[in-house]
């Protein structure tokens, strides 16, 4: 017990100093192994490359990829224009074409900070520019990029399956109807706040020219129905699908002429960049979960909860008590590595369905992103807008009603997550 108590606090120290997730990981690793004479450095060593040693994980820089080229191929200027066309003539309208833009998008992206990145210097700039303030604009941008890692290709699904040893084919079909749900919740919440503001609407559009954008974003969103459609089918896994849509993306970007030796260099070096940040966290996190493991952390921590309540309810909202403190402070794909170790075989105990859990945990830390200290969304828009970290985080407030709102459905409606994997026989 000695030993994890200060394996842990070493690793809060470290991360509480802003040292980079990964050395804060492998530190007190790498100090265990040195001070305990029954673990052999050439055990860490495999444990440590057996991390990243996974098929699944192949599609994490694939989504990047395919993402990436969305973002410079000028897909989300073609979903933007499709959204207003259809929406434009609706009070407060922009605020709907945000959700749908992100909606859209997000089947490419898979990352919050792509779609803020890439839909944040289109939408924030054009609604400011017809009388919305910046802060609702930021707010309702920052709000809507949750959704892209909720939906398929979630880049957090494919992290939470590898380490829990979920199907991730299941996971992204269980991000479905969750994500639903925070559309319809984001909506409501635009709809409240526009109620009044007549002089928000654009002019009609009428005829071809109110069909023609719609027309325009047909293609890009084939990218969404080969992922989507090949893994319900079977056609391909999720790590095959993630090279089917990068091709298609590529072959629409030559089509669109937007594959410059500029953009490409642009994109492989994003790629490449943010691949490398997440194989090397997966990497310190697969060691530091197997001195875990070895120090019986996930049965320690499964005693102590259960020794305080055996009631999944009180579980749950305990569970998102500590996921919402944990997504302040850290990024996901490291809260994930870290936490999902010692809080799946407690869904057992519990009666949780590891699905549901799984959409849960997620959902939960992608709140973070919009939370000071951390928040990588408040920034990403700030750095493409020019509108400040302050001003961001001012427009975001009144949208956690509904992000909360979208949580504790989906922590206590089991049924929203398990529902449609259940419905196509892919467990639940």
């Amino acid at each position: 017990m000695w030993t994890l108590t200060w394996m842990i606090g070493l690793l809060l120290i470290l991360l509480a100093i802003r040292v980079p997730v990964v050395v804060a990981l492998f530190v007190p690793s790498l100090l265990y192994i040195a001070l305990d004479p029954g673990a052999k450095w050439g055990v860490a060593a495999q444990q440590t490359i057996s991390g990243v040693d996974s098929f699944p994980l192949l599609a994490v820089p694939m989504f990047i990829l395919l993402g990436n080229i969305a973002n410079v191929s000028g897909v989300s200027d073609k979903l933007f224009d499709a959204a207003t066309a259809l929406f434009g003539r609706v009070r407060g309208s922009l605020g709907y074409v945000s959700i749908a833009s992100s909606f859209g998008f997000s089947w490419m992206s898979g990352a919050a900070i792509s779609d803020a990145a890439a839909l944040g210097r289109v939408q924030v700039p054009a609604m400011t520019k017809r009388g919305y303030s910046s802060s609702f604009a930021t707010g309702i941008t920052a709000s809507a990029s949750l959704i892209a890692p909720v939906l398929p290709p979630s880049l957090p699904a494919i992290i939470y399956g590898v380490v829990g040893g979920v199907s991730v084919g299941a996971l992204f079909v269980a991000g479905i109807v969750p994500a639903l749900v925070l559309v319809t919740l984001l909506t409501v919440t635009v709809w409240w706040m526009m109620r009044k503001r007549d002089d928000l609407r654009l002019e009609p559009v009428h005829g071809s020219e109110r069909w023609i954008p719609v027309l325009k974003a047909l293609p890009p969103m084939g990218a969404a129905v080969i992922v989507l459609g090949g893994i319900l089918g079977g056609a391909f896994t999720p790590t095959e699908a993630a090279g089917i849509g990068v091709a298609y993306m590529l072959v629409l970007s030559a089509f669109y002429r937007a594959l410059t030796w500029k953009n490409i260099k642009t994109m492989l070096r994003s790629t490449a960049e943010t691949s490398g940040v997440v194989m090397l966290i997966v990497a310190a996190s697969a060691l530091f979960g197997w001195v875990l493991t070895r120090e019986r952390a996930p049965q320690l921590v499964a005693e102590a909860m259960l020794s305080i309540t055996t009631n999944p309810v009180v579980f749950l909202l305990l569970l998102n008590i500590l996921l919402l403190i944990v997504g302040a402070f850290m990024d996901v794909t490291p809260a994930i590595l870290i936490l999902v170790p010692l809080i799946a075989p407690m869904a057992g105990d519990y009666g949780l369905s590891p699905i549901h859990l799984g959409i849960v945990i997620i959902f939960n830390l992608l709140i973070g992103l919009l939370t000071p200290p951390v928040g990588l969304v408040l920034f990403v828009l700030s750095s493409v807008t020019g509108v400040s970290v302050q001003q961001v985080t001012k427009g975001v407030l009144p949208f956690f009603i509904p992000l909360l709102g979208a949580l504790v459905l989906i922590t206590y409606f089991p049924f929203f997550a398990t529902w449609l994997p259940g419905l196509l026989g892919m467990g639940g």
